[in-house]
């Protein structure tokens, strides 16, 4: 075997964990459309492949437009479980060991579906992964940036009761005029409530977006977070306390964040000490799970070997795993890289 196979190899067998994966992201072409006809909705879109042609977004407005549309197929509790699990399915297959998975209730709610529909759906599905495939999940309820605060604290009320499902909270959606301190009582009371906390930033908001989610928002994670490299005292001192950044190569290609993933900034983030994660967004819009994100960004920038086992350490140590799983994990990664690059 090649070296360039060798990497290739080590990339798709590491074990890794996925921390920005929206679930609604993930419904395929076929599922909507199967999802559509037994809930008597009718699409504008006859077949996969119709569906999969208008994936051509000029930006982040353009991609919601047609997310929210998929969304709509989602409507009963089955739903809601066969998606997650498809997912699981498919995140197992590129060796993802543990995600921690968005969800966006208002997007139903807003629908006439009930916030228990949503949540179940989901958390059985995660329950099952664990027993059929030992995959380990959590879930991070956002709230959508575009819509009210009070239509969030609505949301965040509803949680309230589900400390023990819901792991955390996050903001997602159109970021462009949608500043995190818009939401700066939400997440107060997010976190009095014993939810940790999280938010996409700096995607198409400026970096100023990335230092106020840290700072108002007291955020553990930034969502994407890519613009912060415009801004180098910002990203240093990011760097110093060693947030992560889930990073999303493929979406940020896709949504022309970046023109050319051999432009895409991840060693100059790295290098400032941040803790950064590579992951797929939505997967089923962007054209590419967690091994395809990683494949790209290495087919663009040459990842060394080195690189790719930081970025595979980095999403665990930046997961909301518990101490002892989380070393267990470090070690696996570890000893494979020891035994795929330095076993004479």
């Amino acid at each position: 075997m090649t070296e360039p196979d060798i990497l290739i190899n080590f990339i798709k067998n590491v074990p890794k964990t996925e921390l920005h994966i929206h679930i609604e992201g993930a419904l395929e072409p076929e599922l909507m459309l199967k999802l559509a006809s037994k809930n008597n909705l009718k699409l504008k879109y006859a077949s996969p492949e119709e569906i999969r042609k208008a994936y051509r977004f000029k930006n982040l407005q353009s991609f919601l437009d047609i997310y929210y549309q998929g969304t709509r197929t989602l409507i009963t509790e089955e739903d809601f479980y066969t998606l997650t699990l498809n997912y699981i399915q498919r995140a197992v297959r590129d060796n993802v060991i543990h995600a921690e998975i968005f969800f966006d209730p208002q997007a139903h709610i807003s629908r006439g579906v009930k916030f228990d529909t949503v949540l179940n759906g989901i958390y059985e599905a995660l329950r099952d992964g664990r027993n059929i495939f030992g995959f380990s999940g959590e879930l991070i309820m956002c709230f959508l940036r575009d819509q009210p605060e009070d239509e969030a604290m609505r949301v965040l009320d509803m949680a309230i009761s589900y400390t023990d499902t819901i792991k955390g909270v996050g903001l997602d959606s159109a970021e462009r005029n949608n500043p995190p301190s818009k939401f700066s009582r939400v997440f107060e009371k997010a976190r009095e409530h014993g939810f940790l906390t999280v938010a996409h930033a700096g995607e198409e908001g400026p970096p100023e977006y990335v230092k106020e989610a840290v700072e108002l928002l007291k955020i553990i994670r930034i969502d994407h977070g890519i613009r912060a490299v415009e801004n180098e005292k910002l990203l240093q001192s990011l760097g110093r306390i060693k947030i992560p950044f889930t990073l999303c190569p493929l979406s940020n290609l896709k949504l022309n964040v970046v023109r050319d993933l051999r432009d895409y900034p991840i060693r100059k983030i790295m290098s400032a000490g941040v803790l950064a994660t590579v992951n797929s967004d939505d997967p089923a819009y962007f054209g590419g799970y967690v091994n395809e994100n990683f494949l790209a960004l290495h087919g663009a920038l040459n990842l060394t070997p080195a690189e790719i086992l930081t970025l595979a350490k980095n999403s665990v140590l930046a997961s909301f795993m518990d101490a002892e799983r989380m070393s267990m994990w470090i070690e696996k990664i570890e000893d494979i890289y020891r035994h795929t690059f330095l076993s004479s």
